[in-house]
């Protein structure tokens, strides 16, 4: 099986490739730093437009208001990995329609509901919907390696215990 555009395997095979990421929480804003390192055009889609400075701190070239239909559509049929790292409900469909044929979408968070894919849109366009939790003892020393030759770190917040479940101002 190749290995997908988003791993440090692949890196240099194919410049210039353009990488959604949709999330800047935990997950995402490593996505982003990843995408950037691996010298992709890197989209961020957030819900919130108050995440943009940090998106492009991180390593965003570009920011997609996610609930701007005009916005989505700009990039229709444009990207060749998007990386889903959104653990709430929401229209993975709409990112479906952003990969190029060939492209291939992959959802890291689990939604808390079943997540309806219209599927007419995967064979009929040559794209693919994949998902993944975690890598090996292998992929994870290799993602550390590259973690240590690139300057990627974790951006990390300190809260109090009384705050453990309210929004952070971290991405």
């Amino acid at each position: 099986m190749p290995a997908s555009p988003f791993s440090v395997a692949s890196l240099g095979r194919e410049k210039e490739q353009k990488i959604g990421i949709v999330g800047l929480g935990g997950l995402g804003h490593m996505g982003v730093k990843f995408a950037n390192a691996f010298g992709a055009h890197v989209v961020l889609f957030t819900t919130s437009p108050n995440k943009t400075q940090d998106a492009l701190r991180l390593g965003a070239h570009e920011v997609v208001i996610s609930k701007n239909p005009d916005e989505m559509l700009k990039h229709a049929s444009s990207f060749d990995f998007i990386l889903d790292a959104v653990s709430g409900d929401h229209n993975i469909n709409a990112y479906l329609d952003l990969l190029k044929p060939d492209g291939t979408l992959t959802l890291l968070a689990a939604p808390p509901n079943p997540v309806p894919v219209m599927v007419g849109s995967l064979p009929f366009r040559r794209r693919q919907f994949a998902g993944s939790i975690i890598g090996g003892i292998r992929e994870t020393q290799e993602m550390l390696d590259f973690c240590a030759g690139h300057g990627i770190t974790a951006d990390v917040e300190m809260i109090r215990i009384d705050r453990i479940n309210k929004p952070t101002s971290v991405c």
